[in-house]
């Protein structure tokens, strides 16, 4: 396994990381099974391990805290929070009072005493960004945290924090963590170019689009009762770019799932991807492709199917700008609407 840097931390991170979402009643329920995935990956080169308070409502936290026992020294240990932990509206989002709050209780799930990289999970548009840093400054200089991050945050929001760290003498963020695939590449039109000005590392979440470019999901095929309920799954547009991506697969010599892992690590703003196995099975097929090397002739072939900075159809779990609801916020005066 190679290592790169992530970001300018310095810190060496493998270009798979471990996504552990399917860990715990979400995904693979066996904790003893999930522990066995996780170390398989560990031996296999990978030193990064993603994971969130929010994934199976901590479960997945204290799976990998389980699976790190004596093995915490060797790995770079992500998590993240921002999304509801409870009924109390004060359990959520990204202020001061629910960050440190929340990252005690990753830390005791997690079985440590700190974490390598923090992340917010999602924008907090009520929240002020400097509030948000001023506490994770604190986490930082408490020893907690090593490095703070972001996830899927468009690049407005990811320059606005880089000024107000710069302006206030705070830690800044020094990753994000947004989705990028061949078939939602819009982050390489703002977000990669952004990070990579600011010297951000980037771990990017669901590069086989959330199971559509695995191969398992066809044109003409049904879809699992348990995926359906996502519009994506069935979205035809998304179905008819992947028929066009199988024979590309297949002139390389290349399952699609190796295709598309390739690819996501293959721009030079991406640090890592992530992988989320549920299954030993899956994680054997991910592994199988990790020596893949894209040669410029399949990547401009995929380019012309997917052009880049494009998205085809639409994720339902990537972040939408709040809309403007009050509709004072939005309409001027009546007297002051005419151009005359």
């Amino acid at each position: 396994m190679k290592y790169r840097t992530l970001g300018r931390t310095g810190i060496k991170v493998s270009p798979y990381c471990l996504g552990a979402m399917m860990f715990g009643a979400a995904g693979n329920p066996d904790h003893d099974d999930s522990v066995r995935i996780i170390h398989k990956a560990l031996d296999a080169g990978v030193n990064f391990v993603d994971t969130a308070d929010i994934y199976s409502h901590g479960e997945s936290e204290e799976v990998v805290g389980k699976a790190l026992k004596g093995r915490r020294d060797d790995v770079v240990l992500a998590t993240k929070a921002h999304l509801p932990m409870g009924e109390d509206p004060n359990r959520q989002g990204n202020s001061r009072r629910w960050l440190v709050r929340a990252l005690d209780d990753s830390l005791r799930r997690l079985g440590t005493d700190h974490v390598d990289l923090y992340q917010v999970h999602r924008p907090a548009p009520d929240t002020d960004v400097e509030e948000t840093l001023s506490a994770l400054t604190d986490l930082v200089r408490a020893g907690k945290v090593r490095a703070i991050g972001t996830s899927t945050f468009p690049a407005s929001d990811i320059v606005e924090a880089q000024w107000v760290a710069e302006r206030r003498g705070l830690v800044r963020f020094r990753t994000e963590q947004p989705p990028y695939s061949i078939l939602d590449r819009r982050i390489e039109n703002e977000v990669l170019p952004v990070c990579e000005r600011y010297g951000m590392g980037t771990l990017v979440w669901s590069p086989l689009a959330q199971g559509l470019l695995t191969g398992r999901f066809r044109k003409g095929m049904g879809v699992e009762s348990r995926r359906a309920r996502f519009k994506h799954m069935t979205d035809e547009r998304r179905l008819d770019v992947v028929e066009r991506l199988v024979p590309v697969a297949e002139d390389a010599g290349l399952s699609l799932t190796h295709l598309a892992m390739a690819f996501a690590i293959a721009h030079p703003g991406v640090t890592s991807a992530i992988i989320g196995p549920r299954t030993m099975e899956h994680l054997d097929d991910l592994l199988a492709g990790v020596d893949t090397v894209l040669g410029d002739d399949v990547l401009d072939r995929i380019d012309t199917i997917v052009p880049p900075g494009s998205n085809v159809g639409a994720l339902d779990m990537d972040y939408r700008t709040p809309p403007i609801h009050d509709p004072r916020l939005r309409r001027r005066l009546p007297d002051d609407r005419s151009a005359a």
